[in-house]
């Protein structure tokens, strides 16, 4: 008898030791799709005969690719805002939270050898050419590990083929055309614009005799998107990059999106709008809510899935947050690095004019 009783309590101990966390017993035990496809918002024209398809394909392995980097975005200027109140964070601060269909969309849309320029609220397009979270939080907090070595702050972030975060407004215009003669690249260009119903914080109807952006590059072709569905970003991307590419001249995309928080971390952003659209957005348009809300309904992934990735994104926002509050300050010293690319050190006086510091190519 004790035997038998040993022999299956044996049996039950083996099975607990070898038994799988619960999450991925169930990703293994669902029966996912592979791929999909979904109608999306035709996109309006100027000057052009056709353009991107009104359905796009998604596959299991790009849908959470993009709900990744989606989430990891919103938490990431969810706990910027909170570093800011706390005082981690100075100075300017533009979140893009609401905004993220359009960061990711754009890069998934693109070649990550493409070079990529933008002007303020770039946190998102930083995470979504390849910066981690650390390098930009610590960026913001002004440390050693950010990404512009804490010397650059919120507007002037940078990655490998990616040129700013430019504080002055339309300036990555005149500045990529400076890069593009420099380098001799040479480049086809796709002139994109946000349109967040805003412009700080005067709403475009009051600012604008038409609010047809798209038509303003007057003899260059445009294209209107639904910049609140990755997909439809996603598209109208490759079609505009395409055109390009092709040899057709530039092309100018206007992307109609939202943004959660006001211009800047100085704007409550409900003095000229009410809390009752902001959340009217929310709960119709949410660019993260419309892809998850396909991939559960396609099969694609599961509620607790995609509740596990947002448990691990929670952790690396956390993870990185510590990180950009003990990082220590560039010194002193450093204050003149990088100024120029290639040229003897020189002094730069400071606020005192007794105090000098070396400029180090």
């Amino acid at each position: 008898m004790r035997k038998m009783l040993a022999a299956v309590v044996s049996r039950v101990l083996s099975g607990v030791a070898t038994q799988k966390p619960a999450s991925r017993v169930l990703v293994a035990s669902c029966n996912y799709s592979k791929q999909a496809t979904f109608e999306i918002k035709k996109c309006d024209l100027y000057r052009l005969e056709e353009g991107p398809p009104v359905t796009a394909e998604l596959t299991r392995e790009d849908g959470l690719k993009y709900y990744r980097v989606m989430q990891t975005v919103r938490r990431m200027e969810l706990k910027a805002d909170q570093l800011y109140k706390q005082k981690f964070i100075r100075g300017f601060c533009h979140l893009c939270d609401g905004q993220e269909g359009c960061c990711v969309g754009l890069e998934a849309g693109i070649r990550h050898t493409d070079h990529v320029i933008t002007s303020y609220r770039a946190h998102g397009i930083c995470i979504a050419r390849g910066l981690s979270v650390r390098a930009v939080l610590a960026e913001l907090t002004g440390r050693r590990g950010g990404c512009a070595k804490g010397k650059g702050g919120s507007m002037h972030m940078y990655a490998k083929n990616f040129y700013g975060g430019n504080g002055i407004v339309g300036a990555q215009g005149q500045l990529f055309e400076a890069y593009n003669m420099a380098a001799l690249w040479k480049l086809p260009c796709v002139f994109i614009c946000e349109n967040n119903r805003y412009g700080m914080g005067t709403a475009v109807e009051r600012a604008a005799a038409s609010t047809d952006y798209y038509k303003r590059g007057n003899f260059i072709p445009g294209l209107r998107v639904d910049g609140m569905d990755v997909l439809c970003v996603r598209e109208a991307t490759k079609f505009a990059a395409d055109y390009c590419r092709s040899g057709k001249g530039p092309i100018l995309m206007e992307l109609q999106t939202y943004r959660y928080h006001g211009h800047s971390m100085s704007d409550p952003g409900v003095s000229y709008r009410s809390r009752e659209e902001i959340q009217d957005v929310r709960s119709k348009s949410d660019p993260i809510m419309l892809l998850k809300d396909k991939m559960v309904n396609s099969q694609l992934a599961s509620v607790e899935e995609l509740k596990e990735i947002d448990s691990e994104v929670k952790k690396e926002i956390e993870d990185a947050a510590q990180f950009a509050i003990t990082d220590p300050e560039p010194p002193l010293d450093e204050l003149g690095h990088h100024i120029y690319s290639s040229s003897l050190p020189f002094e730069v006086r400071g606020a005192n004019q007794w105090i000098k510091f070396k400029s180090i190519s």
